[in-house]
């Protein structure tokens, strides 16, 4: 191991680390992991997809101008209108908190990258690919035409026969991954790897905002993945779960599509909150009030936004006791929004305001997402709902929430960081003209809506007669939404002068308190030449020399070991240093398994279904190969990080940001399993004709060695890190195979008892009973190469008494199979109970 010695001279010092943590040129790029790359990656994509929804809803509104309008004709416009939500909820709003949170978050918390800069890398390329599938289609003219929220029986095969519909299931799904692997990172991230001294209570506002978000879509997106690979089971190989003829429900899809919809818009809404909370402050000109209280606020808004869902399935004939209780749960969440509002306008008032651009955009939030959640109380009163519902008020009250809500406070940061991403600031602006044009161009657009819609003007419409008296509500409002277009593309002007022409100012212009602004405009491949300790909210009003000190290397790790990249981890709550994070370099890997994925969601949108299981084979194997090599040989015992501190290196210290992540992923993976045992109880008892004609008769010798394999696994993984096996190799390596050989039994037993399954064509029961039975075996697959896979490390060497970070990650999969697995055996039984005559 070379010596680590801090180098005080801040020239060679960020040479040395520049030469670890800098991506090679050219091509070389497709190789970055680094945070900053792949945020910046993120945020460009996701405003080139925002432009392309842009356009779309230009010639929404071209066609809605006039009555009778023949701009376009019903097919075209049904795929624009589809295509528009599409791209505004899963290809912009979502993937843009992504690269903001990746490209700010590390530098925020004092670190110098997320914890798994590789998952971020492959996230983006899923989100280019599957976004890229769905602007082909369009292109192609078979973009999905049955609106962003896919409602069955509409989408199923007999009424949408072409690829349309397919074409959103397997895009959306395949961009799905990207937000659920962002979710993991984000939320090991702010747990693990903050500077020392940052407990939870001094962290950032925005760091809490989006570790309550990351948890929202870590438990909000699996419902609607579960859903859309059920309805394309369903178009692809006929398994009935939504045909009400053959014992399915198409309100099953509203359920498991709502579950993420509703918490989304709060997904959407809880980031751009934090760059409220970012920013305010500082043109406040003084810290924020009530920084506890926007903290439970937050999360007490998270919990409200999952018992909202049915607010959207109002008149769907749910009964009155529910409807009352989803009224009242809607009416509630205004709550905790109020509280933040106050917070903010309470800071603005006790503060010295200034008025500069990033703050017009604040104060344009301020007015349109108040009336959008103003309106938003209104459709959550059952009897008022049902008058507007499906009609443009409710279009009216979307965008408020969403554009006030959303993307106001994301033209502000734009403004705020892009000196820091840049390293410029404007010479000459057009920034003010281009708010005023882009704010009243907005309330034109979408307060007419309002009016339009209580005139009974419904939504998805492609004409209207003249006779309605909608025609010169709509030709303003369409006039409204040019003007918001000329606002937009002067925005854009704006920046694209400032990149190009702007002049360099001194660090952190803004006079801001976090962290971020402590690195170098535009920051460095490594953020900190050395990690600060915090002891502060507002670490760089405390310390003005802050920054300097940190180019210096008078903070930890102000040198280079081994070669390797490094960052500090934390114990979670006091923020107390525990290990010492080291990460991977730049590596085509995750690009090569996103074009694994790829194959694989393509050839099952083409039902080439041989090749679709090569490519998910290529998938499993290529992330597999991301930790080869990766790890030690030998135990290293603590090292040095500075100032005469030591701590082991994470894979020694028993709480790995790896751990971390499997147990929160399997978190999310409970949350898909649930959704999917909740819809095969909710056909059982909902659905119409039930019972079904045959009933499965289970195999109980199958149904016992399923059982008895998936507890036998669980049971020798757990011994296989236990502190008697694990520093003997051969002990470990028995236990070892005893778990692999356990998953294959209880893989055999569970192909037989899918073999038993009685006609899943032709009734919900059965293609319940199969899918969740295949559901659990593919964990189990999963399970013995997880088991083999320890065996593989094991026997190469990373494994021993400290080192068994493997083994652990191993474990959690194989006890949470036999927990789902134990589970599925009791839910086939209560089905076919629930079935019974």
């Amino acid at each position: 191991m070379s010596e680590a010695v801090p180098i005080q001279d801040p020239i060679r010092l960020h040479k040395a680390l520049d030469a670890v943590w800098r991506t090679p040129p050219g091509v070389g790029r497709l190789s970055a992991v680094n945070h900053t790359i792949v945020g910046r990656r993120f945020i460009v994509t996701a405003f080139v997809f925002f432009g392309i929804g842009g356009l779309l809803a230009m010639l929404i509104r071209a066609q809605l101008a006039t009555p009778r309008g023949v701009f376009l004709g019903p097919e075209i416009y049904n795929q624009v209108f589809t295509m528009h939500g599409t791209v505004m909820m899963f290809l912009f709003a979502i993937p843009l908190i992504e690269g903001v949170t990746f490209y700010l978050l590390p530098k925020m918390l004092g670190a110098r990258d997320m914890a798994f800069p590789r998952l971020s890398a492959y996230g983006y390329w899923c989100y280019l690919f599957g976004g890229a599938i769905l602007i082909v289609g369009m292109v192609l003219g078979v973009a999905p035409n049955a609106g962003w929220f896919m409602y069955t029986p509409l989408t199923s095969r007999p009424f949408t026969p072409g690829i349309n519909s397919d074409l959103w299931l397997i895009g959306v799904t395949f961009v799905e991954i990207s937000a659920l692997s962002a979710a993991v990172e984000i939320i090991v991230s702010v747990l693990k790897l903050r500077a020392p001294g940052m407990s939870l209570d001094k962290m950032p506002l925005f760091a809490w905002y989006m570790l309550v978000t990351a948890f929202m879509m870590l438990f909000g997106f699996p419902p609607l993945i579960v859903g859309s690979v059920l309805l394309e089971v369903e178009r692809a190989f006929g398994l009935p779960f939504f045909d009400p003829n053959r014992g399915g429900d198409p309100i099953l899809w509203q359920h498991l599509f709502w579950l993420f919809g509703h918490p989304e818009v709060y997904i959407i809404f809880l980031p751009a909150a934090g760059v409220v909370s970012t920013i305010l402050p500082v043109f406040a000109r003084r810290e924020i009030i009530g920084y506890l209280a926007i903290v439970v606020s937050i999360v007490a808004l998270a919990f409200l936004s999952f018992g909202l869902w049915v607010h959207h399935m109002f008149t769907v004939g749910i009964p009155h006791l529910a409807l009352a209780f989803f009224s009242a749960a809607s009416t509630a969440v205004a709550i905790p929004t109020a509280v933040q509002i106050f917070a903010w306008i309470g800071t603005l008032f006790a503060g010295r305001p200034q008025l500069r651009l990033p703050m017009l955009y604040i104060l344009g939030f301020f007015f349109i997402f108040v009336t959008g959640g103003l309106t938003g109380v209104m459709v959550a009163i059952v009897p008022f709902n049902w008058q507007v519902h499906d009609t443009h008020f409710v279009v009216a009250h979307l965008h408020y929430v969403l554009v006030g809500g959303f993307v106001f406070p994301m033209l502000a940061a734009t403004h705020y960081w892009l000196p820091h991403f840049t390293g410029r600031v404007p010479r000459v602006s057009l920034g003010v003209a281009a708010f005023w044009l882009i704010f009243v161009g907005f309330n034109l657009t979408f307060l007419i809506m309002h009016a339009t819609g209580l005139l009974g003007m419904t939504r998805r419409i492609y004409t209207y007669d003249p006779a309605n008296g909608w025609e010169w509500l709509n030709l303003v409002s369409s006039i409204g939404s040019f003007v918001m277009a000329i606002g937009l593309a002067l925005f854009t002007v704006d920046v694209a002068l400032q990149i190009r022409f702007g002049r360099r100012p001194g660090r952190n212009p803004w006079r801001a308190g976090t962290l971020e602004w402590a690195t170098g405009t535009p920051p460095p491949s490594y953020n900190f030449a050395s990690i600060p300790v915090v002891d502060t909210r507002s670490p760089l009003k405390q310390s003005t020399g802050l920054a300097v000190a940190l180019a210096q290397g008078r903070g930890y790790l102000g040198f280079v070991r081994d070669g390797r990249l490094e960052t500090l981890g934390v114990e979670v709550t006091s923020g107390q240093v525990e290990q010492v994070v080291r990460l991977p370099g730049p590596t085509y890997l995750p690009l090569v398994s996103a074009v694994a994925t790829a194959v694989f969601f393509l050839a099952v949108l083409f039902q080439v279904y041989v090749v679709a299981v090569i490519g998910f084979v290529a998938t499993i194997g290529t992330l597999l190969l991301w930790t080869r090599g990766h790890g030690d040989h030998a135990d290293r015992g603590a090292m040095p990080i500075g100032h005469g501190k030591y701590v082991p290196s994470h894979g020694e210290s028993g709480s790995s940001p790896s751990q971390w992540a499997m147990w929160i992923a399997l978190f999310g993976d409970a949350t898909a399993f649930g959704s999917l045992a909740f819809g095969s109880l909710y056909l059982a008892i909902v659905a119409p004709n039930w019972p079904p004609p045959q009933l499965a008769q289970w195999n109980l010798l199958l149904s016992g060695s399923a059982a008895a394999g998936l507890v036998l696994a669980a049971i020798a993984a757990g011994r296989s890190v236990s502190p008697t096996v694990l520093p003997h190799a051969a002990k470990r390596k028995r236990w070892l195979f005893v778990t692999a050989g356990a998953h294959s039994m209880a893989l055999a037993a569970l192909v037989g008892m899918a073999f038993g399954v009685p006609a899943p064509t032709e009734h919900a029961y059965g293609a319940a009973a199969l899918v969740v039975l295949c559901y659990v075996a593919l964990h189990v697959a999963l399970g013995a190469v997880f088991a083999l896979y320890g065996l593989w490390r094991s026997r190469r060497g990373f494994v021993s008494l400290v080192r068994s970070s493997d083994l652990m990650i191993g474990r959690a999969w194989h006890a949470f199979t036999a927990a789902i697995g134990v589970v599925t055996l009791l839910l086939l039984h209560a089905m076919s109970w629930t079935a019974s005559p």
